[in-house]
């Protein structure tokens, strides 16, 4: 079947057909049914067509094909066909479900600049733009423990986080692995001080966002809107009794991705639509290097690692950098099961809740789990 015109443009063909019984060897039925069948059964011997790129609707001795389609070439193939039926005519008739064909041409163009096609998947596997490696508010299941320095304590600190991103549609690209594809991500991220007498919950961070992600390979990039609340641990409230921060601010986000065999790297940024405090400056930037060695270590492990770099206008643009390296286990697409553990390393200004004004160094170990 031609390819010339996107899949995606819905478009009809019309044939109206006048059967006669001028020569018996093409004499037809007029049972509806029957002309239904006949017809079709044409279409799938001589053309080669599959059930689902049309549909015969017959009626009082009349014919109407209506193509998924559309494509001038075969309906001229269609036409030749069933005008060599002794006895038939063949009348064009307005196309009721073609879509306007400035309408179509437009869409075509732009589904042809992003290198997309018209078949589409509910509920997709894996994801479009990869999770960021390094990055601490990165939507995903993990546990950590290490050293916390801070202004005002230095601790051990546990790290806990559960959270995925959930694809609802994806568009595909005309090469396998790309696309256009919208989703939901939620997550919790929540810190607890392992060395006061009840492991007290220090803060927990809840987001919920809707990312709109897209991939020609190499690039690939993420605009996603989101919102972030931040909550601190009772305990923490009644043993510290700090003043009181209710963070929280909804965010739109954009970030471009380029990868190169075994490398990544991206950079973008964000800013704030609406936030509280209402004191805080909006925009930030946001960028990264990450390393997917494909060699095996250790039996079937590879190395992995990232380094994530965030700067915001409220603390005049300075930086606070993530490292994380170490080995990853199991299937390396999102989307599949598999395991990694990773040595830390923080330093700049928190990324946990109301103590974002706090200049940290961070260092320990943590265990990531994909599904």
């Amino acid at each position: 079947m031609n390819k010339a015109l996107h899949p995606v443009l819905p478009a009809a063909l019309s044939l109206a057909l006048a059967l006669g019984f001028a020569t018996p060897a093409f004499a037809v039925s007029d049972d509806d049914a029957y002309m239904t069948g006949y017809v079709s059964a044409i279409l799938e011997r001589e053309l080669k067509l599959d059930r689902e790129q049309f549909r015969v609707k017959a009626r009082d001795g009349s014919v109407t094909v209506v193509l998924t389609e559309a494509d001038p070439i075969l309906q001229s193939r269609i036409e030749a066909a069933l005008s060599t039926l002794a006895g038939v005519q063949v009348v064009k008739l307005a196309a009721k479900e073609a879509i306007a064909p400035s309408e179509g041409s437009r869409r075509e163009r732009v589904y042809s600049f992003l290198g997309l096609k018209a078949d589409s998947e509910p509920f997709p596997e894996g994801e479009l733009f990869l999770p960021l490696i390094a990055d601490p508010k990165q939507a995903q299941f993990f546990i950590a423990a290490g050293r916390l320095d801070g202004p005002t304590a230095d601790t051990t600190l546990g790290v806990v986080g559960f959270g995925e991103t959930f694809g609802f549609h994806r568009l595909e690209g005309k090469n396998p692995g790309d696309g256009l594809q919208i989703g939901i991500s939620g997550a919790l991220f929540a810190q607890f001080n392992l060395e006061a007498p009840s492991t007290d919950l220090v803060n927990a961070d809840y987001t919920i966002g809707l990312p709109i992600t897209y991939r020609h390979a190499p690039w690939s990039a993420r605009l996603r809107l989101y919102h972030q609340s931040s909550h601190l641990g009772d305990e923490f409230l009644l043993r510290v009794q700090p003043e009181r921060v209710n963070l929280s601010f909804e965010s739109l986000e954009l970030l471009l991705s380029y990868e190169w065999p075994e490398w990544r790297g991206y950079f973008g940024g964000e800013y704030f639509l609406h936030r509280d405090p209402t004191d805080l400056d909006r925009a930030g930037l946001h960028g990264g290097l990450e390393y997917r060695g494909t060699g095996k270590v250790l039996g079937s492990g590879r190395l992995i690692g990232g380094l994530d770099i965030k700067s915001w206008e409220e603390h005049g643009w300075s930086p606070d950098a993530s490292l994380k390296a170490g080995l990853e286990f199991g299937t390396p697409r999102p989307g599949n099961r598999r395991l990694r553990i990773m040595g830390e390393y923080y330093q700049g200004h928190s990324p946990y809740g109301q103590f974002y004004r706090d200049e940290i160094t961070y260092y320990g170990l943590g265990m990531y789990f994909g599904f």
